[in-house]
């Protein structure tokens, strides 16, 4: 593992207000500071932006940022600048005398940071500006979208690869939030990355909580829960402009403050309502699923899917707006057969047929998604090709309250039954509607034209209704019995694994429609506080982002509040130890904050937060799967962590899960093999500052002297019942 650059730390401090680097950032930064090519793939909340941000601190020059979110842009301008960074962005947002300025300040070497759009750059004029700016750096934000595998493909992104041949000296470096293998391979390929250093972090992200809740009259479902968290905001996805400006209409009716936000209003609409959103001024914004919001608003506590998205990864960065300050957020996707014949029909309108085997491989693999029974979270992981380490996630429906199964095994041999006899007499496959018409002896046109009136398997499943054996189907098809083609008329096939069942009448498990009631979920990386300060602080975060015109959070996120209320700092030297307090804002902030927190404790007694404030979730207390019960046995044997990382191929951090997900379900492990009595004093100490519940902030206290792995277990350890 490369060790942090210590000349990186001060201005990580005093410009950022951090004291540690997040996972990969070090090695990210250092490389790119080496003049080389870099591809990252880090999970929406996982700092990119600071990548390529620091950097442009560290050397004279230009960096120059691509990003297709005008919002963005100016979202992390204005979060730069507060931070005392030149930084700005050129965009059609600007009117001809605000880009006049700014490109008179970048003629003059005033700004470390430009941000700019991918069809900006390619203009002869601009090209020509560019070299006389002394770029240092060229960062490509949202790099997916230079593959047409990726979720969000513009052609315009394309262009950017000739950016080679007129900066061939200058380092690029692309970053981007979700990809999958193929997706990365067309990055690297279409922006001629030279060689370059690759690094792909954890797609877990353990603050948030998955559910999929069947649809059914779901603007009361959102409203209910909307009601429920009056004090939370949060994204609400639909799939048409109708829909969102109709749920946020009636969200205000209900005295609720919503805005819907798509392309078919004005871009002064959308500034205004992505303004009033930022600035906690609207709790909800409704928008549509193929309009890109490109918000950074930290404290984003919920994101509802109110209809079915078109493929996991868009559905993944998404969900990953909620809770990118680390503390929870709730993330449900409303889902029913419907959505999946309406997203059947977008495709089918498609020109090219590329992209419709394309789009109904993604929604094919959404709808897996949806109707899985297994964990959620290890669903998403498997798609980016990742593997979660533990057996239950605890922070997913399906591992809270796990839905009832049944004996489906003659349903299964029904089912595949009738695929069977189907193709025998007819030579050809068909879709599962007809299978499902086929076996509950449907009189349809198809029915009686084919003559599968005479079929064997015809009527015999009249037990089950419609919708019961198309979910039959579609887990038959997610269990590997069957398989469903691509093509526009997408039939099944048995496979062989199907097929063994009807010739060994193998038992079958097949899992309940989902109808489990809202589960109570453990809310991973918590911060227990004082409420009532911190209500006082958000009030006085709000005052003061109103006068500069800013979003809340760029004065101060939420995490930074919590811990304010957790720690009472009511010195100069202790808040400068709240994360998020650089330079700037201790000395523009720190006093007004900190004259709030003794104005409280006047009038308040201080609280006292136990370290028992961090309960591992009994959910979690299940058996140990064979990866981390291999582990145990290496570790119990002798073996280091390091050895056995080695010996089996995998990274220290995931062999340090294993020995946690151990402890957490019971098994006995010696601490003082893993770190010494000093270390085990420093890691308790900074936990009694932050709370067990973050890690985050124990390790920033910590510097990079320990490993998220050895502060889990020792967590794991200190918090067992």
């Amino acid at each position: 593992m490369k060790t942090e650059h210590p000349a990186l730390l001060p201005l990580l401090k005093q410009y950022f207000g951090y004291t540690s680097f997040r996972p990969l950032q070090a090695e990210i930064i250092q490389d790119s500071l080496a003049g080389k090519d870099v591809f990252a793939l880090l999970p929406t909340g996982g700092g990119k932006s600071l990548c390529f941000q620091l950097p442009a601190l560290t050397h004279n020059g230009l960096t120059v940022v691509v990003s297709p979110l005008i919002a963005l842009m100016k979202d992390q301008v204005d979060a730069l600048t507060a931070s005392g960074i030149a930084a700005t962005f050129l965009n059609s947002s600007l009117v001809a005398g605000e880009s006049r300025e700014r490109l008179r300040g970048l003629h003059t070497g005033q700004f470390r940071l430009l941000y700019v759009a991918p069809e900006r750059l390619m203009l002869s004029g601009f090209l020509e500006d560019l070299k006389r700016w002394n770029v240092r750096l060229i960062a490509v934000d949202e790099a997916h979208c230079i593959s047409e595998w990726g979720h969000d493909f513009r052609p315009e992104y394309r262009q950017i690869a000739e950016l080679r041949s007129h900066f061939p000296g200058v380092p690029m470096m692309a970053l981007t939030a979700t990809a999958t293998g193929r997706v990365r391979e067309d990055i690297v390929k279409h922006l001629k990355l030279a060689e370059p250093q690759c690094y792909v972090a954890s797609f877990n992200r353990p603050n948030l909580t998955y559910r999929v809740l069947p649809k059914s009259k779901p603007y009361d479902q959102v409203y209910e829960f909307v009601r429920a968290r009056p004090k939370e905001c949060g994204i609400i996805y639909c799939q048409s402009r109708k829909a969102a400006e109709s749920v946020a209409d009636r969200l205000n009716e209900d005295g609720i403050r919503a805005k819907p936000y798509h392309a078919g209003l004005t871009p002064k609409q959308r500034s205004e309502h992505q303004e009033l959103f930022l600035r906690d001024d609207v709790r909800v914004i409704c928008a549509t699923i193929a309009f890109g919001m490109g918000i950074n608003k930290p404290n984003v506590r919920f994101v509802i899917h109110y209809d079915l998205p078109k493929n996991i990864e868009g559905y993944y960065q998404e969900t990953g707006r909620a809770g990118r300050d680390g503390l929870p957020g709730e993330c449900v996707l409303l889902f029913s057969a419907g959505d999946v014949v309406k997203q059947t029909t977008f495709i089918d309108e498609k020109p090219n047929p590329d992209e419709q085997k394309i789009a109904r491989e993604q929604l094919q693999q959404m709808v897996h998604y949806a109707e899985c029974a297994s964990c959620r979270r290890t669903e998403l992981l498997a798609y980016f090709g990742e593997e979660f380490s533990a057996d239950e996630c605890g922070a997913c429906d399906n591992c809270l309250s796990p839905r009832a199964t049944f004996d489906g095994t003659l349903a299964a041999q029904k089912f595949l039954s009738c695929i069977f006899r189907i193709r025998e007499k007819t030579g050809f496959g068909v879709g599962l509607n007809h299978i499902v018409e086929v076996l509950t002896g449907a009189d349809t046109d198809k029915v009686r034209k084919w003559n599968h009136t005479q079929l064997s398997t015809y009527g015999i499943g009249k037990e089950h209704s419609r919708p019961e054996w198309a979910a039959i189907g579609r887990e038959l098809i997610r269990l590997g019995h069957v398989r469903q083609t691509t093509e526009k008329f997408s039939v099944l096939e048995m496979t062989n694994a199907g097929a063994a069942i009807l010739k060994q009448r193998t038992k079958v498990t097949l899992t309940k429609p989902v109808t489990a009631p809202e589960p109570q979920a453990h809310r991973a990386g918590e911060i227990a506080c004082d409420e009532v300060l911190f209500e006082r602080l958000r009030s006085l975060r709000k005052t003061l982002a109103d006068e500069r015109d800013v979003p809340a959070y760029i004065i101060f996120s939420d995490v930074a509040l919590r811990q304010m209320a957790r720690e009472y700092p009511t010195g100069e030297r202790e808040f400068t130890r709240i994360s998020g307090v650089g330079e700037k804002k201790l000395r523009e902030f720190g006093d007004l904050f900190r004259g709030e927190i003794t104005a409280h404790l006047q009038t308040n007694p201080r609280q006292v937060f136990a370290d028992e404030t961090f309960v591992v979730p009994m959910s979690q207390r299940s058996s140990l799967g064979d990866t981390a019960r291999e582990t145990l046995r290496r570790f119990r044997a002798g073996e280091s962590v390091a050895q056995i990382a080695a010996s089996r191929d995998l990274v220290v951090g995931t062999i340090f899960g294993h020995l946690a997900t151990a402890i957490e379900v019971g098994e006995i492990i010696d601490l003082n093999q893993l770190a010494s009595a000093e270390a085990q004093s420093e890691i308790a100490a900074a936990f009694k500052q932050t709370g067990w519940g973050n890690i985050v902030g124990a390790r920033e206290l910590l510097g990079e002297k320990y490993d998220f792995g050895l502060l889990r277990v020792y967590r794991a350890h200190k918090t067992k019942r």
